[in-house]
């Protein structure tokens, strides 16, 4: 079995047929490779190269070994970069998903450019819900998730995604004909509540139980889905903001869409469970991150 050192530097010097160029290439003496070669030479019994004070060139000996060698030394490197590509998470399979339809044509971008820098790792996409969402990154189910921010108790990425918050209301409520609204008036109408399930953190910040000037908010009823929680709404069972999106993604006859003025915007990312963070995750962290940078303006 051939050592490393005396692998490298007899296919070294076979290509560069100098014992100072291949010294220099491997960072040893001229003398350290004239020792190898010779140590090479003696175990295989023959002689490898024909030197003059002038020329270095290889032997009809030499030139064998080094055409049986070199496809073997470069399907053994190939091997060891596969390993360490796999062993960074760049193969196998990638779960990432989508919360809301407005999410998906971002997450979209990100799986493209993730795949066309890390081929030989497999994404899978699917769409998650409000009830099932935190479940599935604890479970397993997905790997990673595009969703609305705060997402407590998960690893958060950098923001993605922002859009201007408006205020969902029947199409024959008294807000509804207005130019817009202060988030104060969520004080003065019972609003619509997210599912059990959603995180308390992003309860607060969608639904708050106070408004900014401390006044208190009505608690209406809670909806199992974002599509039933409209239907709530349309129903006048209350008012909920929402994202400005929601007016290309649900558009209703019986919901007005009223912007709230002095709102702060809604902020969306990648969230993942902070123990699965994978190098698979951060590299499609960063695939997402420069997609979002290079989006074209909607």
């Amino acid at each position: 079995m051939l050592e490393r050192l005396e692998l490298e530097t007899f296919l070294t010097l076979a290509e560069e047929l100098h014992f100072g160029r291949t010294a220099e290439r491997l960072h040893i003496t001229t003398g350290r490779v004239s020792q190898v070669i010779k140590k090479l030479e003696r175990r295989i019994g023959g002689t490898l190269f024909e030197r003059t004070s002038r020329t270095v060139r290889l032997t009809s000996i030499g030139r064998q070994l080094a055409d049986d060698l070199t496809p073997l030394v470069a399907g053994m490197e190939a091997a060891l970069r596969r390993a360490a590509n796999a062993s960074r998470g760049f193969t196998g399979e990638l779960r990432v998903a989508f919360l809301g339809e407005w999410t998906a044509p971002v997450l979209l971008r990100a799986v493209g450019l993730f795949g066309e820098r890390h081929p030989d790792c497999r994404v899978d996409v699917r769409e998650v819900q409000l009830y099932n969402s935190r479940a599935s990154l604890m479970d397993g189910s997905i790997d990673i998730l595009l969703a609305s921010y705060p997402f407590d108790g998960m690893a958060c990425g950098p923001v993605l995604m922002r859009e201007d918050r408006v205020l969902a209301v029947a199409d024959g409520h008294p807000l509804a004909a207005e130019q817009s609204v202060s988030v104060e008036i969520l004080a003065e109408y019972p609003v619509v509540q997210y599912p059990q399930v959603t995180s308390t953190a992003f309860k607060r910040d969608r639904t708050p139980d106070r408004t900014p000037s401390g006044r208190p908010v009505p608690a209406g009823p809670a909806g199992g889905s974002f599509s039933e929680m409209l239907t709530l709404v349309a129903m006048g069972k209350g008012i909920l903001p929402v994202g400005e999106h929601s007016r290309q993604y649900y558009p209703r006859p019986d919901i007005a869409y009223v912007p709230l003025h002095d709102a702060e915007p809604i902020e969306r990312g990648l969230v993942w469970r902070e123990g699965n963070t994978t190098e698979r995750i951060r590299e499609f962290v960063r695939a997402a991150t420069d997609a979002a940078q290079t989006a074209p303006t909607e």
